[in-house]
């Protein structure tokens, strides 16, 4: 079968971004002929699967829904964009995928600008919609929800990642038909939980393989000298709880350092943004800033940890974070909202009942958060073993990619 996967946007670094890339590896492996469109410089620098990669000549405008520093490109949110800017957009994206039809579907991510590009192909599309672009750029803008609801009325099918991002469709968007809900999925072959002693040294040796970055320079590469950082700073026994995403304000990371106060544990926070310096100021001498880290560290920085969190204090589509993190045997804890509640609820499923609680806590509540941080971090070695192990369980269950991709796709294509 021959799928063309649109992406407006890159390939590591976020939710949407790795989604992407997964989904292509996994159709891909599965023996479908797939082409990748996406911004990604570096396409190369990411598995595949052995699909086809395509960069489309978009003029040097990119449309975000959140403002990131994206070099080479003129950035503007969506909401700021003109409407002939967003048009000659939507055009150079669809006249690169029309390039490479006929095709059995073209699968688009994001409802804008994802929805207009698949219908502008007049090929058969599908669409998944993520929470960012119905939350920070078409919520409380009727012409872009106008807009987007059009396309999602000429799709074969519409995918949300979770029951929340369902209701927001339908608040943002209004009805719209064929909404299937397929959460994201995760690399169980990739995620694995590994003895603490292998999990450093293997951190340690893809930090020692990480870019040169004199002066941490460029945000979107690991800061320098993380390998030596890490070593000391993970040296010994204590207990270690770990973030990683974007370090913005909405991700509630602010929360997560007060909860640290007066715990009796050190944190690793990955990620980049613009709201770094300002964490870093309030971050005691407990915590140590990485930069942004790859999957190739992060599973073995995770299968080393004993927890973590993800204290978003904004809507979240999923929370694909505490999936990965769970898959190692890292215990997640997650604020209890959106789309992270149903990953709670999905691992709390998995917990012996008398500890049901430890996956998750109240939004922004530092000491609901440090409360459940101690009590998952003085469990006795069984039971923290208890619970790695069903923690994993509820991955392997509910969000494997094999089962994802294969169910995207069966509900994409004609019966």
């Amino acid at each position: 079968m021959r799928i063309l996967l649109w992406h407006g946007y890159l390939l590591g670094g976020t939710g949407s971004n790795v989604y992407t890339r997964q989904l292509a590896r996994e159709w891909a492996r599965a023996g479908h002929d797939v082409v990748v469109f996406s911004q990604e410089q570096h396409p190369g620098a990411y598995a595949l699967g052995g699909a086809t990669t395509v960069r489309p000549d978009v003029g040097g405008l990119l449309p975000v829904f959140v403002l990131d520093r994206y070099p080479g490109y003129d950035v503007k949110l969506v909401q700021d964009c003109t409407a002939d800017e967003l048009r000659r957009w939507v055009q150079a994206n669809a006249a690169a995928v029309v390039e490479h039809l006929p095709a059995d579907l073209v699968f688009c991510n994001h409802v804008l600008l994802g929805g207009p590009v698949g219908a502008a192909t007049g090929a058969r599309f599908a669409v998944k919609a993520h929470g960012s672009e119905l939350e920070y750029s078409l919520r409380g803008r009727p012409a872009l929800s106008a807009w987007g609801r059009e396309c999602l009325e000429r799709a074969a099918a519409t995918f949300v990642g979770s029951a929340h991002i369902r209701q927001v469709l339908e608040e943002v968007c209004g009805h719209v038909h064929d909404v299937h809900e397929v959460p994201p999925g995760v690399d169980v072959d990739e995620w694995v939980p590994a003895a603490r002693a292998a999990a450093l040294a293997d951190l340690l040796d893809e930090a020692r393989r990480d870019p040169p970055n004199p002066g941490c320079a460029d945000e979107r590469l690991p800061d320098e000298d993380n390998a030596e950082r890490l070593q000391g700073f993970l040296a010994g026994d204590a207990p270690t709880v770990v973030y990683f995403g974007k370090l913005i304000r909405n991700k509630g990371v602010h929360v997560l350092l007060e909860a640290l106060h007066d715990l009796d544990a050190r944190a690793v926070i990955v990620g980049f943004g613009d709201y770094r310096d300002e964490l870093e100021a309030i971050a005691g001498d407990r915590v140590l800033f990485t930069g942004p880290l790859e999957h190739r560290h992060l599973v073995h920085l995770l299968a080393f940890a004993d927890a973590c969190v993800v204290p978003s204090v904004f809507p979240e589509a999923f929370g694909m974070v505490a999936a990965e993190a769970a898959a190692t045997g890292c215990l997640p804890l997650v604020a209890r909202h959106s789309g992270l509640a149903e990953i709670a609820a999905g691992v709390a499923e998995e917990y012996p009942p008398g500890q049901r609680q430890l996956a998750s806590f109240a939004t922004g509540d530092a000491a609901d958060l440090r409360a459940k941080l101690d009590e998952l971090l003085t469990l006795s070695p069984g039971d923290r073993d208890l619970l790695r192990a069903a923690a994993r369980r509820a991955v392997e269950r509910r969000w494997s990619w094999a089962s994802v991709a294969n169910r995207l796709l069966r509900l994409s294509l004609p019966a």
